[in-house]
């Protein structure tokens, strides 16, 4: 039997694959997957440019298709894997959904609501808490963070470069 720490790195490791994803679709490259019962039953990646949708974040979509595979909206058995803290709105839906557990790799210093900027996991729900383990696989996420948006800007400069010249 595999330890909490070992299952924790396979499905980090799963969640960075979506992630990947997302980076070949010129998405932030945001993924997640939801476990139940030590299996995958959902995953997705950011989806925001794609749909138009600035609620297209990997963790509501897989959380959806989560909430679809079981046939409830309570996914109080289940763990969600993401490679970046969440956002507000993604940390109320875990809350809304009664998720069990969260696991998160690298901060989001911008909008992240376990600590980074705000933390909505510190306050106690009147209903729910939350379990959350931080950093597993930190610095890959990261990592693949700062290369997109490294990709991002160099394309955006050469692009400018080429219209000025014109």
């Amino acid at each position: 039997m595999q330890s909490l720490e070992e299952l924790d790195l396979y499905f980090m490791k799963q969640a960075l694959r979506e992630a990947e994803k997302a980076f070949f679709e010129k998405e932030v490259p945001v993924g997640a997957v939801l476990v139940h019962q030590n299996k995958i039953i959902a995953k997705g990646h950011n989806q925001v440019e794609l749909l138009k949708d600035a609620t297209a974040h990997a963790e509501i979509l897989t959380l959806t298709a989560g909430s679809a595979a079981l046939g409830d909206w309570r996914l109080t058995d289940a763990t969600l894997y993401c490679t970046l803290e969440p956002c507000l709105m993604c940390a109320g839906a875990m809350l809304s959904c009664r998720l069990k557990r969260l696991v998160w790799a690298a901060e989001d210093l911008r909008l992240g609501a376990n600590g980074s900027w705000i933390d909505i996991f510190q306050e106690r729900h009147p209903f729910h808490q939350i379990s959350v383990t931080k950093h597993i696989l930190k610095a890959e996420s990261a990592l693949l963070l700062k290369e997109f948006f490294q990709k991002r800007r160099k394309e955006k400069a050469l692009l400018t470069s080429l219209k000025n010249d014109y």
